[in-house]
C-alpha cells in the first residue's frame, strides 16, 4: 500500500525561505544597505536631499566658482576688490560701535566681538572678491589641473584682488579717520581696538595669521552645504577669529590704515610689520591647511 504523504503547510514553507533584503539604491545608483521601511520615490529623494553632501561634492562645488573666477576680467576683479575692501571696514566700525555702549568689563569683548562679523556677511553674502576667501576657491582649479597657465591666473587674479582690496580699505579708513562721523568716543574706541591689533610681535602675526586663514577658508568650504545657515556660519566663523585676537589681513588693514592716517603709525610698521606677516599667515592657512588637505582627501578618495 502506498505510503500517504503529509501535506505541506505552505506558511512553513515561506518561513524556510531566506527573507530577502531589501537594498535602497540612490538616485546616483549607489547601494546603501538595507531601509527601514518600503519609501516611495519622492520619499528616497527626500532622505538625499536631507543627507550632508560628501566631500566630492562641496570640492567639485568650489573648484567651479574658482573657475568662473579664474576667468573673470581684470576690471570685474578691481571693482569687486575694492568693494570688498570698502564693505569689510564696517568690522571695525560695527565692533567699535558695541564697544563704545558696553561697560569696561570682562565679558565686554564677548559682546563686542560679533561686530566683527559685519563686514563679512557684507562681503562674502554680497559675493564681493576678498582676497582670503580667494587662497581656497582658485586653488582647487590649481591643485585639480596643475599647469603653468593656471598658475599665472591664480597669480593674476591674487596680486589684483590684493591690492585692490587694500586700496577700498585704505579708502574707507582714510575717510574714518578724516571725518568724525561717530562722535569722539567711538573715534577713541576705534583707535584702542586698532592700537591693539597692531601691538602683536611679527612671528605672532604670522602664527596667528595662520589660523585666521585656516577658520576662514573652512567657513568657505562648508559654504556649498550650508543653504539657509550661511549667514550663521559667517558669524561664528569670523566670531572666533576676533574672540582669538587672529589677524586677517584685508580687515587688520583698515586698522593699520586708520592709524597711519591719524599719524599714530608710519607706513614703515603698518606694511612691514604688521600686514606682511599676516597676509603670509593669512595664505599659508588658506593655501596648505586648508585647500591642500581638503583637495587631497578627495583625490586619495577616487583613487581608492
Amino acid at each position: 500500500m502506498p505510503e500517504r504523504r503529509q501535506p505541506t503547510d505552505s506558511s512553513t514553507k515561506k518561513a524556510s525561505r531566506p527573507a530577502k533584503t531589501q537594498t535602497a539604491t540612490t538616485m546616483s545608483g549607489d547601494s546603501t544597505g538595507a531601509s527601514a521601511g518600503d519609501l516611495s520615490r519622492a520619499e528616497r529623494r527626500l532622505a538625499e536631499e536631507r543627507t550632508a553632501p560628501r566631500a566630492a561634492v562641496i570640492h567639485e562645488a568650489i573648484r567651479s566658482e574658482g573657475e568662473s573666477e579664474l576667468r573673470r576680467p581684470i576690471s570685474a576683479l578691481i571693482w569687486s576688490g575694492m568693494a570688498a575692501g570698502l564693505s569689510i571696514g564696517f568690522s571695525l566700525i560695527a565692533s567699535g560701535l558695541i564697544r563704545a555702549h558696553l561697560a569696561d568689563t570682562s565679558w565686554r569683548p564677548l559682546v563686542s566681538s560679533f561686530g566683527y562679523s559685519v563686514g563679512f556677511l557684507a562681503v562674502i553674502l554680497g559675493r564681493q572678491q576678498l582676497y582670503t576667501e580667494n587662497t581656497l576657491t582658485v586653488m582647487l582649479p590649481l591643485l585639480t589641473i596643475r599647469d603653468l597657465p593656471t598658475l599665472m591666473q591664480v597669480i593674476r587674479l591674487w596680486v589684483v584682488v590684493l591690492l585692490a582690496n587694500l586700496a577700498g580699505a585704505c579708502l574707507f579708513a582714510w575717510a574714518l579717520a578724516s571725518f568724525d562721523l561717530f562722535g569722539p568716543e567711538a573715534t577713541r574706541v576705534f583707535a584702542d581696538i586698532a592700537t591693539t591689533a597692531v601691538s602683536v610681535g611679527w612671528t605672532m602675526l604670522l602664527a596667528r595669521g595662520v589660523v585666521a586663514g585656516w577658520l576662514i577658508a573652512l567657513m568657505v568650504w562648508m559654504m556649498p552645504g550650508a543653504d539657509s545657515s550661511r549667514a550663521f556660519i559667517i558669524v561664528v566663523m569670523t566670531y572666533l577669529v576676533a574672540l582669538g585676537s587672529l589677524p586677517h589681513g584685508i580687515a587688520g588693514s583698515v586698522d593699520g590704515f586708520f592709524l597711519v592716517a591719524r599719524g599714530a603709525l608710519s607706513w614703515r610698521h603698518m606694511l612691514g610689520d604688521y600686514l606682511a606677516p599676516v597676509l603670509i599667515g593669512n595664505t599659508i592657512g588658506g593655501v596648505a591647511l586648508v585647500a591642500f588637505f581638503n583637495h587631497a582627501q578627495v583625490v586619495f578618495n577616487r583613487e581608492a
